[in-house]
């Protein structure tokens, strides 16, 4: 199938399955006579299992070695799980770091009588 045709059914923008091909993450297998790309069911399935960990958040280069990892029938759980938890701990990290902004700005909001007097802790703070 052209690239249209795997961005649709990878549920990806074309301009991101070109992107992907053009840094040899998930590359089209063979190109048509006029030079358009193609790709088969295999790499339909490769640009959807990228798809999904971007989804994680996942970096390109941890989708690239969890691609690496997808293909290898010699890996081990460990090798995956390994890359998996060092994400989960960041988004851990940032739901903390969520949460602190989320107080701060919070008791701001409370501590602010809203009202027609110039007096605000958000400008306070901010300034």
């Amino acid at each position: 199938m052209n690239i249209s045709g795997a961005a649709k059914a990878s549920g990806l923008p074309v301009k991101t399955v070109r992107y992907y091909a053009d840094i040899d993450l998930v590359k089209a297998p063979s190109r048509s006579a006029s030079g358009y790309r193609t790709y088969d069911g295999n790499a339909v399935r490769k640009l959807v299992f990228t798809r999904r960990a971007r989804e994680f958040g996942f970096t390109i280069e941890e989708c690239r070695e969890l691609l690496d990892l997808y293909q290898d029938e010699q890996r081990t759980s460990a090798e995956v799980k390994s890359i998996a938890s060092r994400r989960l701990e960041q988004i851990r990290e940032k739901q903390r770091e969520l949460q602190s902004l989320h107080d701060e700005l919070a008791h701001l909001v409370e501590t602010c009588n809203g009202d027609h007097r110039p007096d605000c802790p958000i400008i306070d703070y901010l300034g």
